[in-house]
């Protein structure tokens, strides 16, 4: 039974607020049956929790960040795995990834690997990461020491910003992966050794926690300064989120559409963004409410008028897979509008769902925003019917029941 065995679980960082998808997983796969041992890369960074981090009982081990912070742990890991077969397979493999990686990072994962593998519960038998970069690094060569199968989800950075040969060495290890776009499912089968291995789930949304709202919203145009519209959008302050964007946006709209824009996040541009809305005259218009738990961003929803979030491709390579808070946001029957780029049109159809116009293009933003803005009616229809295909295709419950078989069948072979 699934219950008496242990799924290792390895996380970048746990808990964190910027990914609730992740606990909204490992509650529901809890409440399926699966007993899970939470392994992290990192301690959490975030003051605040959602609720559901409480609801979830697995027990939490942190590796070692830098490995100089724990040189015993580290050293007794090494001892304990030298004996096993695996870590001369693992050793070997590290080698050669070393060769194309040659950065602290690399020996890091390799050591956090020996760490996990050091402390492996005596009845677990496989190992589930989350991102296809250093978790699923440290996860291949554990599971190599320890001869455990493993398998991966992919998501969005980690696709995208990983070296080729780093995502066909994985692709070719794992006893499954998957991930939560089209696109993202395409490119990795073309680089995978075995793609009938890669499979594609939708994240899906845990309703009972964003359930259906009986409220209405007024019809607010813009034409009164004293009830604006008001728009909202949730997300790091990262370069990927295109919040630079945005703001141009907004700058361009005519004096006389009044509205006030509400952001929701963290992220290292916080500063850089509201320097940019002062130098464009916004600041008296817009909220900066920071990093905020999942019943505050709920309410923000309900609150709120429009939805937008200007997501574009950055020089690296990365960008979104679907952002959650676009499914969170279409679920409350707030009309969104986003970009043409990843997954977001695999939701959002323009004119039907919602609004899409294209990444790095203020004018096309404004020109949608305005439209928006100034027709209550528009955004009415685009909100109901945005929401409705979140309650039919996109339930948290439909991938929780595709993860769990595929979990039951790496569980089988171990």
């Amino acid at each position: 039974m699934s219950g008496q065995k242990i799924l290792a679980v390895v996380l970048k960082g746990y808990p964190r607020l910027s990914e609730t998808f992740i606990a909204q997983e490992l509650l529901g796969l809890e409440r399926a049956g699966f007993r899970l041992w939470l392994v992290s890369l990192r301690h959490p960074t975030d003051k605040k929790r959602h609720p559901v981090h409480d609801e979830i009982k697995a027990p939490v081990t942190y590796l070692p960040e830098y490995l100089y912070q724990e040189p015993g742990r580290v050293l007794r890991a090494l001892a304990r795995a030298l004996p096993r077969p695996g870590f001369w397979r693992a050793l070997a493999a590290f080698g050669r990834d070393l060769i194309r990686d040659p950065t602290p990072n690399r020996g890091r994962r390799f050591g956090q690997a020996l760490v996990l593998a050091a402390e492996w519960p005596a009845d677990a038998v496989a190992i589930y990461a989350h991102f296809l970069h250093t978790p699923a690094s440290v996860a291949r060569y554990a599971a190599m020491v320890l001869g455990v199968p493993w398998a991966v989800s992919a998501h969005a950075k980690d696709i995208w910003t990983s070296p080729d040969w780093d995502l066909r060495e994985k692709l070719g290890s794992v006893g499954w992966a998957v991930t939560c776009t089209r696109m993202g499912y395409e490119h990795l089968r073309a680089l995978s050794p075995r793609p009938e291995r890669v499979n594609l789930s939708y994240h899906g949304l845990d309703l009972t926690r964003f359930p259906h709202w009986e409220g209405t919203r007024a019809a607010r145009d813009g034409a009164d300064p004293a009830d604006p519209v008001r728009l909202i959008s949730v997300g790091r302050a990262v370069p990927k989120k295109g919040y630079d964007v945005l703001l141009q946006a907004l700058a361009l709209l005519p004096a006389d559409l009044n509205w006030r824009f509400t952001h929701i996040g963290g992220g290292a541009e916080l500063a850089a963004l509201k320097a940019l809305a002062e130098q464009l005259g916004l600041s008296g218009r817009i909220q900066w409410q920071g990093a905020q738990d999942q019943q505050a961003v709920l309410a923000a929803y309900r609150a709120s008028d429009l939805f937008a979030l200007d997501c574009r491709i950055t020089a690296d390579g990365d960008r979104d897979g679907l952002p959650n808070v676009m499914v969170e946001a279409a679920s409350q029957r707030l009309c969104c509008i986003g970009t043409t780029i990843s997954g977001i049109p695999e939701l959002f159809t323009d004119d039907e769902t919602g609004l899409l116009v294209p990444p790095e293009d203020p004018a096309a933003m404004a020109r949608a925003l305005e439209r928006a803005m100034r027709d209550p009616g528009l955004r009415a229809r685009l909100g109901a019917a945005a929401e409705a295909r979140v309650r039919r295709d996109f339930n948290a419950e439909t991938s929780i029941h595709q993860l769990s078989a595929l979990l039951r069948r790496l569980e089988q072979d171990s």
